[in-house]
């Protein structure tokens, strides 16, 4: 089985940006310090809103945040341009 996980970059970027608090973070994207937690556990996967509200702060794009743990699997497996689609 190929594992498509989406993972993120969420706890090394709050790092970068002056060790930023999950709960400063958290307030200036509108949600819980636990919604924060959640995401870096990746036990939550954010809304699209959320999600570019987060690389906003971050002044980065989405997927420098968010990303497949295995991107050739799901390019192979979402290619629209396959014959075996």
């Amino acid at each position: 089985m190929t594992n498509l996980a989406i993972k993120n970059n969420l706890r090394r970027l709050r790092f970068d940006a002056g060790e930023i608090t999950q709960a400063k973070l958290a307030q200036k994207v509108g949600v819980t310090r636990q919604t924060i937690v959640a995401l870096e556990t990746r036990q939550y996967l954010p809304s699209l809103e959320l999600a570019m509200k987060l690389a906003a702060a971050f002044g980065c794009d989405l997927n420098e945040l968010f990303y497949w743990e295995n991107m050739d699997a799901a390019r192979t497996k979402y290619d629209l341009t396959s014959k075996n689609t």
